[in-house]
């Protein structure tokens, strides 16, 4: 069935729908416009500023990234310089720098180079320096507290016939613990300061402790395992291993 066609005034109905529509939507935008223009009066300026300012401050996020990278780069090139010149035996060039490393690296760097110009004045017989720098590095809040661990042991043992028993005691007594990566090297110090203190009761179990203790070199274990029979206590648990561990099974029981 067809539909009946449409009279003249719906199809004017129609187009003055479609003249409104399009006259309300050209009004709509220009409504817009005029807001946008108002903001960008009222606050153009301000709005034109922070992206200004954060533009700026960008650029200089990306200007300080880059000098610090590459600083540490340079940084990176004389550590190894350093090393490469300690390892020719080349010590007071590796010593100059190492002292620009100092200078210039991080905290972790800086401590590191700090500590091998310690180990250098060690070999150039300049105990006094040695411990200067290894005191410097233990008392440093900003080193790594591994390398501050270490610096304080170098330094009590080059400062140990000078220094009291008990201040020996005090500064290592916290590292000499089970446990403690310092262990076996801050204890036997201990233990010698407690044999000074004629304290034999506490330095003969703390010797046994280290000479038992897993972690401990073996050259360090056989030290501190003599060091404790000296003083009466027994540190060896299995005599054919103590011997070498070649004893055939029963031998320590003819």
């Amino acid at each position: 069935m067809a539909l009946p066609p449409q009279n003249r005034s719906d199809k004017l109905a129609q187009r003055d729908a479609a003249q409104q529509d399009v006259f309300m939507r050209e009004v709509d935008e220009a409504v817009r416009q005029d807001e946008m223009l108002g903001l960008f009066q009222r606050y153009g300026k301000p709005v034109i500023g922070v992206v200004v300012i954060g533009l700026l401050a960008f650029a200089g996020y990306l200007w300080w990234d880059n000098s610090s990278k590459q600083a540490a780069g340079e940084v990176g090139e004389q550590f190894t310089v350093a090393l490469d010149k300690l390892d020719a035996r080349n010590l007071p060039a590796a010593e100059k720098e190492l002292a620009t490393v100092e200078q210039k690296g991080g905290d972790g760097s800086a401590t590191a180079a700090k500590l091998l110009r310690a180990g250098i004045a060690l070999e150039q017989n300049k105990s006094a320096d040695a411990a200067k720098l290894y005191a410097e590095v233990s008392a440093d809040a900003k080193a790594p507290q591994p390398f501050r661990d270490l610096a304080t042991i170098r330094e009590v043992a080059i400062k140990f016939d000078q220094m009291p028993p008990q201040q020996v005691v005090d500064r290592l007594k916290p590292l000499a613990t089970p446990g403690n990566p310092w262990f076996g090297n801050a204890g036997e110090l201990v233990g010698i300061a407690y044999m000074k203190q004629n304290r034999n009761d506490l330095a003969g179990p703390l010797f046994a402790a280290i000479s038992r203790d897993k972690e401990v070199p073996e050259s360090l274990k056989r030290r501190t395992r003599q060091l404790a029979g000296l003083l009466g206590v027994d540190a060896i648990d299995d005599v054919a291993k103590a011997a070498g561990g070649d004893a055939p099974e029963g031998a320590a029981a003819q």
